[in-house]
């Protein structure tokens, strides 16, 4: 039950966790659930290549496939050895660099949190002793089994004396408060229009699919992964003690309530839009669109401070929950919210509620065949609700002071890059080539770890019950957002734990963070040449600035506020090339019948481009003036940089997880990820020799430039 804070994210790359698909029903751009990792055992930074063996210059030729021309195909030239020789582990939905790097680094976090685990005499209060005795609930099995469902009866007996419209908005608060995201959304965020301000916020949720097209799409696949979905509440529902008749139509009320709630919904490609998702309404406003709700006293019992007002990010969806909260039956919405506390809760209870969760949310929606073991989903529950408690001692051990200062200059050299490029864009003004400038120099830079680290001192942790422990975990976070509600912006806040393999762009504070866990091979390696650490970390550096500058960050300015910072001209010229990125990306087949979602791509697809092709002019600049580089195991130097970039996305898909991905994911699978932007870059058609016609190389007419 615990939901990562809210930020405004972009991110060099998105994925769930095995289990992560049970409450999909956020802004894509706003819950990021990351692949989080640390490095290997040994201390410092992981030094290996992509594919494990250690080399002088940070990739191994096995991973390559010779027998395909770079030129065709640059995904299968530079990954097709890679993927050949790496299953998808059965307990995998997809398998890639990312996942080796996770899989080596949990190795050292279970390290760190046996240790803290097994010292009985660590100070009380402690996040020494709060990591510890949070992973030793987790590692008690027969703690959980004895357990059972117990640890939820409060809530159950609080829906079960449900007798009318107060006391159902009452528990709907209480449930929320806890961490259950039932019915819909609130929490806090930073104001779009106000960005030194927190607000409140209320959005639509409460949908047990991964999105809301999962409940409108009428193909053969939709209609059978939903019934399998029924069936899947049913079952829980028979573990929760009632007999099958009784399950069977609970679930079908569950469906149904679900139905309309995803019905009134936005969609991924909508809420992509800020400018769609930010309505700010007074309380009488409020309660003129939604007169069946009693605002005031889901407020208090949720536990906010006192508010006048609230943006309110889709309020259609909140006008059809208010006819349902009278049209719907009060017996229905009891049985709605007990499978929402049960489904929430089931990762943490008993094997009988864990394995059905994983039997659905894993096996059926994303192909995967076995559940990771226990000490793994303790490592990676332990990360996500005490990530900043876990990654100071992570830091520690492996992200000295030097790599940090040595992460921020080529981060620098990458916005000097970005400058350069902006003073020669033809198809920008002077007054906007102005504003951009502006924004780019106040971009923020965070590398590594928060300066501040977050105060867990109000979580209180014991080697009691798990789901114990997870309730408390819910309870202290969505307590510390919504305190956040009135304040100024804590400027000095990260969006990820430091072990995390990830980084992202925050248009509301305009700033660019790096966590250790990605400043690693085969992002980063300090023992490697300079061409692949511009095709690694420098893409995902230049990656992220350019996000400032995608058809989202565009329209934030400097300071982190949505406001219009483009000449009508430039706007309508730079909406023209965005376009022009989405349209190759519909073009993406993933399986027959099945397209990449351009506009849905077309942020990261932008950030793509735009980072490889700045990342590229930095190299450049970086060898004026020196002896060209000389050539490694016959490959030059640019032809080094977009090997690196291409073996970023080395990995495999289950069929059943691509399309959980192209439905819900706003990056594009690897594949294409790696094919799209270098087809749109003379420079990659030059280093390798590329003809005018070959399948990587688009044609004049057709290529997409931004900068």
């Amino acid at each position: 039950m615990i939901r990562r804070a809210p930020f405004v994210l972009l991110g060099i790359l998105i994925m769930v966790s095995p289990l992560g698909l049970a409450a999909q029903s956020a802004d894509p751009r706003q819950n990021i659930e990351t692949i989080s990792a640390e490095s290997s055992a040994g201390g410092g930074c992981y030094t290996a290549g992509v594919g494990d063996e250690q080399t002088g210059h940070g990739f191994d030729l096995a991973n390559l496939d010779r027998s395909v021309s770079p030129c065709d195909d640059f995904f299968q030239f530079a990954d097709g050895g890679w993927v050949k020789s790496h299953e998808i582990p059965a307990a995998y939905p997809s398998w890639g660099t990312f996942n080796k790097l996770r899989e080596d680094n949990e190795n050292v976090l279970r390290g760190i949190l046996e240790k803290a685990a097994a010292d009985k005499s660590a100070a009380p209060g402690s996040n020494w002793q709060k990591i510890g005795d949070f992973y030793a609930s987790c590692m008690d099995e027969a703690a959980i089994e004895t357990a059972g469902i117990k640890p939820l009866q409060p809530d159950l007996k609080r829906i079960e004396d449900i007798n009318d419209a107060k006391t159902l908005q009452a528990e709907i608060a209480h449930l929320q408060r806890e961490g259950v995201r039932a019915v819909f959304g609130f929490e806090s965020e930073q104001d779009f229009k106000n960005s030194t301000q927190v607000i409140a916020r209320a959005r639509q949720g409460g949908l047990g699919l991964p999105d809301r097209d999962y409940y409108t799409k009428d193909d053969e696949k939709s209609v059978t992964l939903r019934a399998a979905y029924v069936q899947h509440v049913t079952n829980m529902f028979k573990l929760a003690g009632d007999d099958e008749a009784t399950a069977v139509a609970e679930a079908k009320k569950v469906m149904d309530i679900e139905t309309s709630l995803a019905k009134a919904s936005m969609t991924n490609v909508e809420r992509r839009d800020p400018e769609h998702i930010y309505h700010m309404m007074t309380l009488a406003q409020l309660k003129e669109l939604t007169p069946n709700f009693e605002w005031a006293e889901f407020l208090t019992e949720v536990g906010a401070p006192p508010v006048s007002g609230m943006n309110v990010s889709q309020p259609e969806f909140f006008k059809a929950l208010n006819a349902s909260l009278t049209s719907v039956p009060l017996a229905d919405w009891k049985v709605y919210l007990r499978w929402h506390l049960i489904h929430d809760a089931a990762p943490g209870l008993s094997s009988k509620f864990v394995n059905e969760n994983f039997d659905f949310y894993g096996r059926t929606l994303q192909g995967t065949k076995e559940l990771l073991p226990r000490w793994r989903r303790c490592v990676q529950a332990t990360d996500g609700t005490l990530g900043e408690a876990l990654g100071q001692y992570y830091v520690k051990e492996n992200f000295p002071p030097e790599a940090k200062a040595k992460a921020v200059v080529m981060v620098k050299n990458l916005i000097a890059a970005l400058r350069d490029d902006l003073a020669t864009l033809d198809w920008m003004s002077p007054e906007t080539r102005k504003q951009a400038a502006v924004k780019l120099d106040a971009i923020m830079i965070k590398i590594g770890y928060p300066d501040k680290w977050k105060d867990y001192s109000a979580y209180k942790v014991e080697r009691g019950p798990y789901a114990d422990n997870v309730i408390r975990g819910g309870e202290f976070e969505v307590a510390r957002e919504l305190s956040k509600i009135g304040k100024p912006v804590d400027r000095t806040e990260w969006g990820m734990t430091p072990p995390t393999v990830n980084a992202y762009y925050n248009p509301s504070m305009n700033e660019i963070v790096f966590p250790a866990g990605i400043l690693q091979p085969p992002f980063y390696d300090a023992n490697r040449d300079d061409a692949m650490n511009y095709g690694g970390i420098g893409m995902v550096i230049g990656h992220e600035m350019t996000h400032g500058f995608d058809d989202e960050g565009a329209k934030f300015d400097a300071q982190g506020n949505l406001k219009n910072w483009w000449t009508p001209e430039d706007l309508a010229n730079f909406k023209a090339r965005g376009d022009c990125v989405a349209k190759q990306f519909d073009e993406f087949e993933v399986e027959k019948g099945l397209h990449e979602n351009g506009k849905l791509v077309e942020g990261e697809s932008i950030a793509d481009l735009g980072g490889l092709t700045i990342a590229y002019a930095a190299m450049e600049k970086s060898f004026e003036g020196k002896p060209a580089p000389e050539k490694i195991d016959g490959f030059t130097a640019e032809q080094r940089y977009f090997i690196a970039f291409a073996q970023i996305w080395a990995g495999s898909v289950r069929p059943e997880y691509a399309r959980v991905m192209v439905a819900t994911n706003p990056h594009p699978l690897g594949p294409f990820r790696t094919k799209g932007p270098v087809s749109n870059m003379p420079a990659f058609a030059k280093a390798w020799g590329c003809k005018a016609d070959s399948p990587m190389v688009r044609a004049e007419a057709l290529r997409c430039r931004i900068w």
